[in-house]
């Protein structure tokens, strides 16, 4: 008995998971993705059956999708509506490896995403975040220490807040954080960031592993907590708060103090491979988003050296 779209959108999942070991994000975004195409040609072409597929029903599916509202009242922005075709010629591509008559998937083709702005601090503006959080206590030693490491290490929210205590070597300042796609890479601290980590830490009366732990107040001790971890929403308020508290007034979040840290390290000189590897980027063309910053720094040797006459020796 031939499987339906359903069936084999099951399938497909199953293999993302155990064949290509993508990460269960991944796979959410996948479902959600490829179950919109299939509810959308099943509703209106009754079709779940994969030879059916053709390069007009994924026309207008595309159509709806430009045209799609959602409850606010907003569209899909280029980048998600190719995110939607991206998933289902991946789905076709792997329909016909298991001998599958189905579509074509390079009759679809992925429109141009346009060229992404990352938004990063300018060194002043870190420095006056990092000191924001300048309290004695418990909570603001760990929202410096939070602070510092995402500045320093480069840090994706869902590693930061998976970090467990074990897992940082202060004495080597480097420690390896599992990223996307279930993948290692080694990350590296500084002089300050191991300061701050070493008075939090040293403060710390609880046995939680989590590296970074929700600080409890009033009648609540932290020694007698368990299971404080840090959620990626708490990070991301933790963030904000002293991005306010520092005067910024940029939107400021996690991912801000990523994109300096890639910001930071191209401007003094390293090369965008080296900060592909620290940043765990599978493709090269996911850091060349940072290229804004090599591509001024060329603008200020333009600038220096062209045209000038040569002085007379």
């Amino acid at each position: 008995m031939k499987k339906d779209l359903y069936d084999l959108l099951l399938d497909y999942l199953e293999y993302l998971e155990v064949e290509l070991n993508r990460s269960q994000k991944t796979i959410e975004n996948y479902n959600h993705y490829l179950q919109r195409f299939i509810e959308f040609i099943d509703d209106v072409y009754d079709v779940t059956s994969p030879e059916k597929i053709t390069l007009n029903m994924v026309r207008k599916y595309r159509v709806h999708l430009h045209r799609f509202e959602t409850d606010s009242g907003k569209t899909f922005q280029t980048s998600t509506l190719n995110y939607h075709v991206i998933a289902l010629r991946n789905f076709l591509k792997y329909l016909a490896k298991q001998d599958i008559s189905t579509l074509a998937p390079e009759k679809i083709e992925v429109g141009k995403n346009p060229d992404r702005q990352v938004e990063f601090l300018e060194p002043e503006e870190i420095e006056r975040l990092l000191h924001a959080a300048n309290g004695p206590d418990l909570a603001s030693q760990r929202d410096r220490a939070l602070l510092e490491l995402l500045f320093s290490a480069g840090l994706r929210v869902s590693e930061l807040i998976s970090l467990d205590r074990e897992d940082i070597n202060l004495e080597r300042q480097e420690f390896s954080v599992r990223g996307k796609g279930n993948k290692l890479r080694v990350v590296f601290i500084s002089d300050t960031a191991k300061k701050t980590l070493q008075n939090y830490l040293s403060k710390r009366r609880d046995i939680d592993p989590a590296l970074f732990v929700r600080v409890r107040t009033g009648t609540h001790k932290d020694a007698d907590a368990e299971g404080l971890r840090l959620t990626p929403r708490s990070a991301q308020r933790i963030v904000k708060k002293y991005a306010l508290k520092a005067g910024i007034v940029k939107d400021v979040h996690p991912h801000t103090l990523r994109h300096t840290f890639a910001t930071d390290l191209l401007q003094n000189g390293a090369d965008i491979r080296s900060v592909q590897a620290m940043l765990g980027h599978a493709n090269i063309t996911t850091t060349q988003i940072y290229t804004h910053v090599t591509n001024q720094n060329l603008k200020g040797i333009h600038d220096r050296f062209h045209g000038k006459k040569k002085a007379k020796t």
